[in-house]
C-alpha cells in the first residue's frame, strides 16, 4: 500500500510540476505578445501625432544605419499633409525567438489624390534587438535577413504586400490603381 501512494505521490508531483512549466510557459508567450503589441500601438501613437523622431528610434540598428534621421524626419512631414491617421486594429500577434509579425489594419484619411477615408491591412514585423522590439515594416532588406536566418518562421509568415483599401459607401474596395512597395 505504501508503494502505491508514494507512486500516486510522484505522479501528481510530476503532474504539478508539468502544469507549472506550461502556465509558465503560457505566461512568457502572453508577455511576448503584450510587449509586441505595446511597440506596435506606441508606434502608431508616435505617427499620429507626429513625433517622427521617436517613430526613427524605434527602427533596427540596420535600418538606422542606413537613412539618416534627418532624412527619414523629412520624409515623414512632407506626407504628414497627404493622410491623417485616425485608429489601428491590432489583429493577431505572433512571436518566434527574437522575430513577431502582427496583422494590422491603419485607418485614416488622404487627401491625396483623391479625399477618401482609407486603411490599409499590413503586418507589422518587429525584431528584438537588445532586449527591445523594433519595428522593421517597411525595410525589407531587414525583415529579409532575419527570415533567413528563421527558415521555419518564414515558412510560416512569409511577406505579404500591403493592401490598401478605400470606403465607398459603406464599403471598403482594395485600392489598386498605385504599387505598393512594402
Amino acid at each position: 500500500m505504501k508503494t502505491n501512494h508514494s507512486r500516486l505521490s510522484r505522479t501528481a508531483f510530476a503532474a504539478l510540476i508539468l502544469l507549472i512549466t506550461t502556465s509558465v510557459s503560457f505566461v512568457a508567450q502572453s508577455s511576448e505578445e503584450s510587449a509586441v503589441r505595446a511597440v506596435v500601438q506606441q508606434v502608431f501613437s508616435q505617427l499620429q501625432s507626429h513625433d517622427y523622431s521617436s517613430v526613427y528610434d524605434s527602427l533596427p540598428s540596420s535600418t538606422r544605419s542606413r537613412m539618416p534621421k534627418s532624412r527619414f524626419i523629412s520624409a515623414l512631414q512632407r506626407a504628414q499633409d497627404r493622410y491623417v491617421l485616425d485608429r489601428i486594429s491590432v489583429g493577431k500577434v505572433r512571436v518566434s525567438g527574437n522575430l513577431a509579425v502582427v496583422e494590422t489594419e491603419l485607418f485614416g484619411r488622404i487627401s491625396q489624390p483623391f479625399p477618401a477615408e482609407g486603411k490599409i491591412a499590413v503586418q507589422q514585423y518587429l525584431v528584438r534587438e537588445d532586449g527591445k522590439w523594433r519595428v522593421a515594416t517597411g525595410d525589407n532588406g531587414t525583415i529579409q535577413r532575419f527570415l533567413k536566418s528563421n527558415p521555419a518562421f518564414a515558412r510560416k509568415f512569409p511577406i505579404r504586400q500591403p493592401r490598401i483599401y478605400v470606403k465607398q459607401g459603406d464599403k471598403w474596395v482594395e485600392f489598386k490603381g498605385v504599387g505598393v512597395r512594402g
